[in-house]
């Protein structure tokens, strides 16, 4: 069975507070867009779970989510005499905040649902997915959504307005636990306005929506390297109606509503980093 794993961007993201259990409680804005990992996932009969991947550095082990994924599910549906032979050609680039790995698992979640003959409900995905990550429940059937809790408390949103993203992924990445330390460590004093961007999408005001974009983690990132400024400040200049550092990063975006600057931008951004991507806003997938 084919599926397509599509990658995620926070159109917001805030860190209200650390929890007893060492998770944060989070309040995000969450988009998928049309870029995608593809997967082939089949099932088997031996109980045993294969991954392959077009990258040769990801572990294809017990250490990978789709592994994870894959056996959890089988548990989860008292079928554990079954196994799976997953290919993921991987297009979403690692470490950079646009939820790749989470949105395989989920895809594996959804396309052996579907091989076994939808068993589970949509939440009963959501929740199995939040057992292996905090990004996976959102990335069952993506959209729109509001996401709180550390992420698995979901809340369904009018669909993102039409326009373009362009993304572009610096070499370096970021240690999310770094990061999540280093805010712990300070005051934050600038919140994003998480319900004027909801309600400027719920009106179509994209303009409304970019305007208020924020993510509480750009305050804390290492001075060196610049490249996350530099790349906003280019997508800006290009034309963005507002640009945006992704989850913990590296990866930025910029929303356009304007496709010929987003290709100009797209081409700029090509000539200096090689992960560059043109997107669309990703409607909700049926479950």
């Amino acid at each position: 069975m084919a599926v397509k794993a599509y990658a995620k961007l926070n159109i917001s993201l805030d860190v209200l507070s650390k929890r007893p259990d060492g998770y944060h409680d989070m309040r995000m804005v969450m988009q998928s867009v049309s870029l995608c990992d593809e997967l082939s996932v089949r099932l088997r009969h031996d109980g045993t779970v294969n991954v392959v991947t077009n990258l040769n550095f990801l572990p294809c082990d017990d250490r990978n989510i789709a592994v994870k994924a894959a056996k959890a599910f089988f548990v989860r549906i008292g079928r554990t005499e079954l196994g799976a032979d997953i290919d993921i050609q991987k297009r979403i680039p690692v470490c950079a905040g646009m939820g790749g790995g989470s949105t395989d698992g989920a895809a594996v979640l959804r396309a052996l649902n579907a091989l076994t003959g939808k068993l589970l409900s949509k939440s009963e995905l959501e929740a199995l997915g939040a057992s292996l990550g905090s990004d996976i429940p959102f990335c069952v059937s993506g959209g729109t959504a509001l996401a709180e809790g550390r992420g698995e408390i979901l809340t369904d949103l009018a669909p993102f307005p039409d326009c373009c993203f362009v993304i572009a992924k610096p070499k370096f990445s970021v240690s999310t636990p770094e990061l999540f330390t280093k805010l712990d460590s300070v005051t934050v004093k600038l919140h994003p306005d998480t319900q004027g961007i909801i309600s400027s999408i719920e009106s179509g005001n994209l303009k409304g929506a970019c305007q208020r974009m924020y993510n509480v983690f750009e305050t804390v990132l290492p001075t060196k390297p610049n490249d996350v400024q530099i790349i906003k400040h280019s997508l800006l200049d290009c034309g963005a109606l507002g640009a945006l550092m992704t989850g913990t990063g590296s990866a930025v975006y910029g929303i356009f509503d304007d496709k010929a600057k987003a290709e100009y931008a797209h081409y700029l951004l090509s000539q200096r980093f090689k992960d560059v991507f043109l997107a669309e806003p990703q409607a909700a997938l049926e479950i």
